[in-house]
């Protein structure tokens, strides 16, 4: 019964937190319409929100970020790199990446990493969710970076969300 009238909690009370931090008071006004909001926005927006899935692993979730924090920061400095020296030496390509992710929150976080590391970009992901279409600034060999997304994001992210029992 909980679970339908508050069906994301944590979400609900974030916004709340939220509410109150963005109008600067804790009047009771505020608190009664910042609960209203923070239970009718994930309450009207239940089907477009990704449940969670019953097993992860946070402190590999967090291994991964400060993973992905560290290779955005070295990105940056291979694309100026690149950018700044001979564009006619770029070798832009469009590679397809099979994915094996059964979890939609995974895939979402491989597409949102894929697209947050400067020079690549996630184009676009099959219907059958099995094919993620990435372009890169620079691919001298599009094997290669096909095993580094399958090794260095893919194969943890399932480590974080493994699939569950059927």
């Amino acid at each position: 019964m909980m679970r339908r009238l508050f069906p994301h909690p944590a979400e609900s009370l974030l916004l709340l937190v939220v509410w109150l931090l963005l109008v600067d008071s804790f009047a009771l006004g505020q608190w009664l319409l910042g609960g209203f909001l923070g239970w009718v926005i994930p309450f009207c927006f239940k089907p477009l929100l990704i449940e969670r899935p019953k097993r992860w692993h946070p402190l590999k979730l967090m291994r991964f970020l400060l993973m992905v924090v560290g290779d955005v920061l070295l990105a940056n400095f291979q694309v100026a790199r690149l950018t700044l020296g001979r564009v006619e030496a770029l070798r832009p390509a469009f590679v397809e990446v099979p994915i094996e992710l059964d979890n939609e929150l995974a895939i979402s976080v491989l597409v949102s990493v894929v697209s947050l590391t400067p020079g690549s970009l996630a184009a676009d992901l099959s219907a059958d969710r099995r094919t993620l279409l990435v372009h890169g600034l620079d691919v001298p060999d599009k094997a290669a970076m096909v095993a580094e997304i399958k090794s260095r994001y893919e194969a943890p992210l399932k480590e974080i969300f493994p699939c569950s029992p059927t």
